[in-house]
């Protein structure tokens, strides 16, 4: 067996070994590159946990990497991000502590997570939450997201959560039918919404979220952001509530969402 300091050694040799090999190419020392890689191989064949180590360690690199280009993106993106002409707001509009929520109508992970949400919202009166419709699986998914747009010029806070909580529990696939039929049920001037619907500012909304999305590596339904933390899943009420809490506390610690 190893020891710790000899398997890190060797770690880091492998994860530097492409430019250690090219470098013993241009120098002379006692060992040929030829000699350098028939060590390499030798060892790796005796020890192939090695392999597996320097894998885990690429991966966490990768991780780490991602997470800090999505923190710098939320934060050169904020005024899209939580001060939109585009998004719905409901909660508390005047709220300090901000959650956005990524979601598409047809995403049955964004359906149950819709009770996470409301209880969130119940149970944080200081919660701004933010409504992103993130249209990603298909063409009625689209089509609800246009409607939705459309009802924003209409509604606002209670009465645009109404129309959205409507159309996020119709049961199956969504499309401009039901989109429009929870519309109504909710009480929307459906003349207006028709009208509404041709507005250049919806397609503008629709693209501005894809934009963000895009910069901020947002591989599926629901994503969020807390704070400065973007949450890719269904993550469920307790984990969105530590992340809640975790913001409220850094503004009474130092009057930002995130201290560092």
């Amino acid at each position: 067996m190893m020891s710790t300091l000899v398997r890190r050694a060797l770690l880091a040799f492998l994860l530097a070994a492409p430019l250690a090999l090219a470098g013993a190419a241009h120098a002379q020392t006692a060992l040929q590159r030829s000699e350098i890689e028939a060590v390499v191989k030798d060892y790796l064949l005796k020890n192939p946990e090695v392999l597996r180590d320097a894998l885990v360690e690429l991966e966490r690199r990768g991780k780490a990497d991602e997470e800090a280009q999505r923190v710098k993106a939320v934060t050169d993106l904020a005024p899209k991000i939580f001060s939109s002409k585009h998004q719905v707001v409901v909660g508390n509009p005047e709220g300090k502590v901000e959650l956005v929520e990524f979601f598409d109508y047809n995403c049955g992970y964004c359906k149950r997570a819709l009770d996470d949400l409301a209880g969130l919202i119940k149970k944080n009166p200081d919660l701004r939450v933010i409504l992103k419709e993130f249209p990603v699986l298909g063409p009625g998914s689209v089509e609800a997201a246009q409607v939705a747009h459309a009802v924003r010029m209409q509604f606002t806070g209670d009465k645009y959560w109404t129309f959205h909580t409507k159309l996020m529990s119709a049961r199956g696939q969504v499309g401009k039918t039901q989109a429009l039929a929870a519309a109504k049920d909710a009480g929307a001037d459906m003349a207006r919404l028709a009208k509404d619907m041709d507005s250049p500012d919806i397609k503008a909304g629709l693209q501005e979220v894809m934009q963000v999305a895009d910069a901020l590596s947002l591989t599926g339904t629901p994503s969020y952001v807390v704070g400065s933390d973007v949450v890719v899943g269904a993550v469920g009420g307790d984990e969105l509530q530590n992340r809640v809490n975790a913001v409220r506390d850094n503004l009474k610690k130092c009057g930002k969402s995130s201290c560092g």
